[in-house]
């Protein structure tokens, strides 16, 4: 659906791992694996890094670059929960197994803070994340989940942050009150797939790059999949394209709807105005339908996302389409310039839920929704622990149940627009 390329958007992330990117080969000729993964970013490679330490063989086919795609231009947020957040998951599977999906996300908040030590890699891993009400009305919401977490899901850390000491956390007058997050968190997520890339090849797993997977089929009890200069062999296939997934699997990819989002970055500011802006470090998000969320980087820019479309395009000037946004939020920065602006795509489920699952020895992750950083993690512990043996908590996944998108191919994607309007029309009131 998509048009790939061989490089990285220019991005403040790819600006940041210009010396870190490394060309892989592409797949040539016949090859014959134990596990294939189809697809590089956070599900695909935390699948594979999880596997190929277990001592299987693995191989990653990626149809452009590692984390070419969302995993390599989001906001950067690790944050905890899912994008549909917990009534649809516990209406969907109990309490009981909705609190072991919740503990397996906690887990995953406790693992992303490790793994760069593990593996060596660098990420800018900065603990902490504040989630604020614009609308007075909307605070409820915000006591409301700290009292839930702690009572029902066992999250007892949450900090609930008034407006009169929001200035310690952020110097906006936007918002109304914050709940902080100790366990949550922001990095740099080129970075972060970049390092889970080499610690897969050290523990003996491949990864081709500009090999897209034209098609796959069964065959003797196995998968074969076709590449433009190849085809390669395995005993378990596992889809983790996203919103790539087109036409490999018209049935899968029929459950999530690519929908467009950027953001920008400023340039460097003085330290003291990038500090006063946000004194805790935490990355921020709001409770408005249509989120704004931004974060400080380790060279004091402002990242700042939230813009949205759901009709496949970009705005032609995406700094121009965000700058409103930003200064909305920090007054003070209206002349700031905007160094770096950039969008992608993400896999919206009709439920925001999760779709991770499987068919036989066919594997799936995919629509995290714009929130899957951690989500990400998550299902390919799931995936992973089946592959090896172990299906249980891959079965509450599969307790999730996604629909196709209302009005087919061609009216998905317009009758959604629609639908967010009006969202975005109670955000404004």
């Amino acid at each position: 659906m998509f048009q790939q390329s061989t490089r990285h958007v220019a991005s403040y992330y790819a600006h940041t791992c210009a010396n870190r990117l490394v060309d892989r080969a592409a797949l040539e000729g016949e090859q014959d694996t134990e596990i294939l993964i189809i697809g590089a970013g956070f599900s695909g490679l935390h699948t594979a890094l999880r596997l190929a330490l277990a001592g299987k063989r693995v191989t990653l086919l990626e149809a452009s670059r590692v984390a070419w795609a969302a995993s390599g231009r989001n906001g950067g947020q690790a944050i905890l929960g899912w994008s549909c957040d917990m009534p649809p998951l516990e209406a969907a599977l109990g309490y009981e197994r909705a609190r072991r999906l919740w503990d397996g996300m906690r887990w995953a908040a406790q693992e992303l803070r490790a793994l760069p030590e593990r593996h060596d890699f660098d990420c800018d891993y900065r603990a902490g994340h504040l989630w604020t009400s614009v609308l007075p009305r909307r605070v409820s919401l915000l006591t409301e989940w700290q009292h839930e977490a702690s009572h029902k899901w066992g999250h007892d850390g949450l900090q609930f942050i008034p407006r009169e000491q929001l200035p310690q956390w952020v110097a906006s007058e936007r918002y109304q009150a914050g709940l902080f997050d100790p366990e949550g968190a922001h990095l740099n997520p080129l970075k972060l797939a970049l390092g889970l890339a080499a610690a897969i090849e050290r523990a003996g797993g491949k990864i081709h790059e500009q090999s897209k997977a034209l098609n796959y089929r069964e065959e003797g009890g196995r998968y074969v999949v076709t590449t433009e200069r190849g085809r390669i062999r395995a005993d378990v296939l596992v889809l983790a394209c996203n919103a790539y997934l087109d036409r490999l699997d018209p049935k899968l990819s029929s459950c999530v709807l690519p929908v467009g989002t950027y953001q920008v970055a400023t340039a460097p500011l003085p330290q003291a105005l990038a500090t006063a802006l946000l004194p805790s470090n935490a990355c921020v998000t709001d409770n408005q339908f249509v989120l704004d969320y931004f974060r400080r980087t380790p060279d004091n820019r402002l990242l700042f996302g939230g813009g949205c479309t759901y009709l496949g395009g970009m705005p032609k000037d995406i700094a121009a389409a965000t700058r409103p946004f930003l200064q909305r939020v920090f007054p003070q920065l209206k002349d700031v310039e905007l160094e770096f602006a950039w969008g992608g795509h993400i896999d919206l489920t009709l439920k925001r839920t999760p779709d991770i699952g499987r068919r036989d020895d066919l594997y799936w992750l995919q629509g995290y929704s714009g929130h899957g950083v951690l989500p990400t993690l998550a299902g390919a512990r799931a995936v992973s622990d089946a592959i090896l043996g172990q299906p249980d908590e891959l079965a509450l996944y599969q307790g999730l149940v996604n629909g196709t998108f209302p009005g087919g191919k061609y009216m998905a994607a317009p009758l959604e627009a629609i639908g967010k309007a009006w969202y975005r029309l109670r955000d404004s009131l």
